[in-house]
């Protein structure tokens, strides 16, 4: 039996921390809105009745905003998820990416009362109730028959 030391070259060693000292490319950045933007805009353009569907919104993104949907889609799936749980999507249909979506329903803006001062309110307060009138001789008359008479006598 032959013992056989394998030796390594001090060469190997400087060559591989080079290696990890190189500087990466920095990625070119999309030229696409962010999937958010895409995705709220898809449902707001197709604007269905009942919502739109992840492959409805799958296709008006491919078609406007020329991606190649397939690398895209798990990125649409993520979001619409993480929508509906925030509440910036609506899922009418399904569950999880799969149904269809919509935009939450914003509601009427409460119109604010015009607020009265405090001296105004005092002076509401203080006013006495108009005088009544003295009922005429024909109003005493019809208070004495019933409801009917009141529809005859008109």
């Amino acid at each position: 039996m032959t013992d056989t030391e394998v030796i390594s070259s001090p060469e190997d060693k400087t060559d591989s921390p080079k290696k990890a000292a190189k500087a990466k490319k920095p990625s070119a950045k999309p030229t696409h809105p962010s999937t958010a933007e895409m995705v709220t805009a898809a449902v707001k353009a197709l604007a269905e009745r009942n919502g739109s569907s992840l492959q409805a919104i799958k296709k008006y993104v491919a078609a406007n905003y020329k991606l190649d949907i397939e690398k895209q889609a798990p990125f649409i799936k993520k979001f619409l998820k993480a929508a509906v749980t925030k509440g910036t999507l609506v899922q009418t249909k399904g569950k999880g990416a799969s149904g269809s979506f919509k935009l939450p329903v914003a509601k009427a803006a409460a119109k604010p009362k015009p607020k009265v001062a405090s001296g105004e309110k005092k002076t509401a307060a203080v006013k006495k109730a108009p005088a009544k009138k003295p009922a005429t001789k024909k109003q005493k008359y019809l208070n004495a028959f019933s409801k009917d008479a009141e529809v005859i006598f008109q």
